[in-house]
């Protein structure tokens, strides 16, 4: 058993027993996304606008950083890859696929996706499936499955996930919290470095796909998974969003992001897309495609429409539950629809291994 207290002696995390108070809001700058990831340099001002990041190639040397205060620092700051890295590509060999979540908007349902998503992959028992929970702020993995009280168990070199079933394994912060209810209050050093052990010190075994559910936005928690994974090879990303303008805003974020950092996407789910009546089965739009929805994003970007998923009652009580929408209720609108979209995202996983095989 482990808790987030434990984890001052684990590794290089090096975290207090004490979470430090909410950081402070600060100016948005221009990061290198191909830079490493390593301990960031103590600075001793604030980062100017156009500044190329602390760990970047051309940190300190670039006309950015011509009269900076960090100018020396940077420059004397280590470079190169993260010696970690090798380490965590030998221990994700194991595993055949391994596919991100993304949005770029809160509450468009991209946890509740993931798990749907990993109970349908896992309803062939011959499959075996993780989930790796980065949403370190706001974890609520393991209650939709039904694992909240569970704990991890750390040995002298690896930590175990909590198996939901016999082929289906979720890792989250959650487990390590001393009360459900604690609030994990941290800036992105620590959360890069939790990310890392999930990656680094996890014994998943051997998976067929690792599906890994992230918070919002396109900052530190997915510029962490996509260099520590890099190199072990992401299968690529599957976009949620909700068919309303204001949610189709910040996915066209993430998209430019995904092609920033070289993530493949494998195409937009548009999740909410209608209510399903309980009592009739009968679909009404609920949320307004104003501007086409997530079908119109998809051809405007060339991005592949993998489905509409509907809003349905009863997603929200199985999740509640913690139990699999997917096996309770499979004659459900939405559940045929989530089948339809497992099978596009297979398919599309599929042809990815064999263009990466043939060259």
């Amino acid at each position: 058993m482990v808790n987030i207290r434990a984890l001052n002696h684990l590794g290089d995390l090096q975290l207090s027993s004490t979470i430090p108070m909410a950081p402070s809001l600060e100016e948005p700058i221009q990061v290198d996304l191909s830079a490493p990831l390593k301990n960031t340099p103590k600075l001793i001002a604030p980062e100017p606008e156009h500044c190329p990041g602390p760990e970047s190639t051309s940190a300190g040397k670039g006309d950015a950083c011509a009269g900076c205060p960090n100018q020396q620092i940077c420059a004397s700051t280590p470079k190169g890859p993260d010696p970690d890295i090798p380490l965590i590509t030998s221990r994700l060999a194991g595993i055949r696929h391994k596919i991100l979540v993304l949005s770029g908007k809160g509450g468009v349902g991209k946890s509740t996706f993931t798990t749907m998503l990993a109970h349908a992959f896992a309803a062939d028992e011959n499959t075996m499936v993780g989930i790796m929970d980065t949403d370190i702020c706001g974890p609520s993995i393991p209650k939709m499955m039904g694992v909240e009280a569970e704990t991890i168990h750390v040995s002298n070199t690896e930590w175990s996930p909590v198996w939901v079933a016999d082929n289906l394994a979720v890792m989250s912060i959650q487990f390590m919290l001393p009360n459900r209810d604690d609030a994990v209050i941290w800036r992105g050093p620590k959360k890069n470095g939790l990310i890392k052990q999930f990656l680094k010190d996890v014994e998943w075994g051997e998976l067929d796909y690792l599906l890994v559910d992230t918070p919002p936005g396109t900052s530190d928690e997915h510029l962490s998974v996509n260099s520590y994974l890099k190199e072990g090879g992401v299968d690529g990303a599957v976009l949620v969003t909700t068919p309303q303008e204001v949610s189709l805003l910040d996915v066209r974020k993430e998209i430019d992001f995904c092609r920033k950092a070289g993530i493949r996407v494998l195409g937009i789910v548009e999740n909410m897309s209608g209510f399903v009546c309980p009592n009739c089965a009968h679909t009404n739009k609920v949320f307004k495609a104003t501007t086409g929805g997530a079908r119109n994003l998809a051809s405007e970007t060339n991005i592949p429409f993998l489905g509409a998923i509907p809003l349905d009652p009863q997603i929200g009580m199985a999740c509640d539950y913690g139990e699999s929408f997917f096996d309770n209720f499979a004659d459900s609108p939405a559940c045929l629809a989530l089948r339809e979209v497992v099978r596009k995202v297979a398919n599309k996983i599929c042809t990815t291994s064999v263009q990466a095989q043939t060259g």
